[in-house]
């Protein structure tokens, strides 16, 4: 099987998925995407989402700055029924680089032009009829905090695999009780604030390695947010129970890990099997917080896995890795197909709880395709995509417009939007939208290489 992707038609896809017994399917009609989906009281006009990209391109005092209002600008002019919005830390401390978004009072009316702007270019461009629902996605970087460009992990459990990304041992100390009640504390605030800059929903993130995730599966951890299930996710649920008493006419989702995907302890979606002892995906933890968090009145549910840090071939399938990073280790189409797999698990356990299904950006221009058989079998109910949407923008007009995709914009998954993270830049597509993001990204490298 081909390990890039080398496809000239979607024949020639469907032929390699038959032949190699992977469980993708394709619809040779995308209208399916064109069908709106009601949360709560608000109409989603179409069945594709723009998933939270950081463009790490704030104001240093984490106001969204120029690039971030002419990303959500193009995201809106793209026609995406649901936008949501980049990784907005809720401490300073809790910023994942220097230009991370940051909402506080101070930063809380500029998020709410960029709001204003972003619904209102969508209304112009399509009719009063598209308003898109536009998600505010919370976080606390945790053990990848990097305020100050610097590492200063704040970690809730020691970790044998990622504890060696992030260069710390045995002996560095964890967050107390206390402490982590009161990031649950600023968690509320920032959703309050999110509620007045005019947000549909918030999103407690909780995926990727970041706080919120890194306590699901903190097995070993002592106290009141580790050791059991219920104690691991209780950080989580409290959280939403106390936005809710605040805000309640406030949707609240999560973006959530279905699996880490990495065999070893203190990882969520990961258990030893009993006969074999060997760690395996087991999602019967994530099957039971999804119902759980059903019953808390959750309108939506945005499944990933892996984290990006460590394996990130499992959340973004990829031709080519960043510099420092690995080839792939699978063929990519095997991604994919984990990637809809965990979304499709998801959604049958809460049929009636939306969930967002990612993992299209490597299919490139049959992407959606793939979304609208995925939707019509009911396997999940939105379509998210997120490199595609650095690359181009437009896919969704595209997609609802034109029923297909031109292959001349699409991502082509090199990982150099990537790299641009990683080396703490401002963040975009450096093939599609070469102009803002090439001789950056040329320069940096040509350094790097010569070091």
């Amino acid at each position: 099987m081909s390990k890039k992707f080398n496809y000239h038609s979607l024949e020639e896809l469907w032929k390699e998925v038959h032949q190699e017994n992977i469980e993708l399917n394709f619809s040779e009609s995308t209208e399916v995407l064109n069908q709106s989906l009601m949360i709560n009281n608000h109409q989603i006009p179409n069945r594709l989402a723009i998933q939270p990209m950081e463009g790490c391109d704030s104001d240093e005092q984490g106001s969204p700055g120029e690039l971030t209002f002419r990303r959500y600008k193009r995201f809106a002019q793209g026609g995406a029924g649901l936008i949501w919005f980049e990784a907005t830390a809720i401490l300073p401390e809790a910023r994942s680089n220097p230009h991370q978004l940051l909402l506080n009072e101070s930063t809380e009316p500029a998020f709410a032009e960029l709001l204003r702007m972003t619904k209102n270019r969508a209304i112009q461009e399509y009719g009063a009829h598209h308003e898109p629902f536009c998600v505010l996605q919370l976080n606390h970087s945790g053990r990848f905090s990097k305020p100050e460009g610097i590492r200063k992990p704040l970690i809730v459990v020691h970790h044998s695999a990622l504890d060696k990304v992030v260069n710390i041992d045995g002996n560095y100390p964890l967050l107390e009780d206390d402490q982590l009640r009161y990031i649950q504390e600023k968690f509320v605030k920032s959703a309050k604030l999110a509620y007045k800059a005019g947000f549909d929903a918030v999103d407690i993130k909780s995926c990727h390695g970041y706080l919120v995730l890194e306590l699901l599966g903190a097995k070993t951890r002592k106290g009141k947010y580790g050791g059991s299930y219920q104690n691991r996710t209780r950080f989580l649920k409290e959280t939403i129970e106390l936005i809710k008493q605040e805000v309640p006419k406030l949707i609240i989702t999560t973006r959530l890990n279905i699996s880490n995907v990495i065999f070893s302890e203190n990882n969520w979606g990961i258990s030893k099997n009993n006969n074999s002892g060997e760690w395996e995906v087991n999602l019967s933890e994530p099957k039971r917080l999804v119902k759980e968090l059903d019953d808390l009145g959750l309108s939506l549910i945005n499944a990933t896995a892996g984290i990006p840090y460590f394996n990130p071939h499992v959340n973004r399938p990829y031709d080519q890795p960043i510099k420092e990073g690995y080839p792939e280790p699978e063929p990519p189409l095997k991604g994919v197909e984990r990637m809809f797999k965990f979304a499709h698990q998801i959604q049958e356990e809460v049929p009636g709880l939306p969930i967002i299904g990612t993992g299209y950006s490597w299919l490139r221009q049959f992407g959606g395709a793939a979304a609208a058989a995925n939707i019509e079998k009911g396997y999940h109910s939105l379509a998210g995509f997120g490199r595609q949407a650095f690359a181009y923008p437009n896919f969704a007009r595209d997609l609802l417009e034109k029923d297909q995709m031109k292959d001349k914009n699409c991502c082509i998954t090199c990982s150099r939007c990537s790299q641009l993270m990683v080396w703490g830049l401002k963040t975009g597509c450096v093939v599609r939208d070469a102009d803002l993001y090439a001789n950056v990204y040329k320069e940096v490298s040509a350094v790097s290489k010569n070091k």
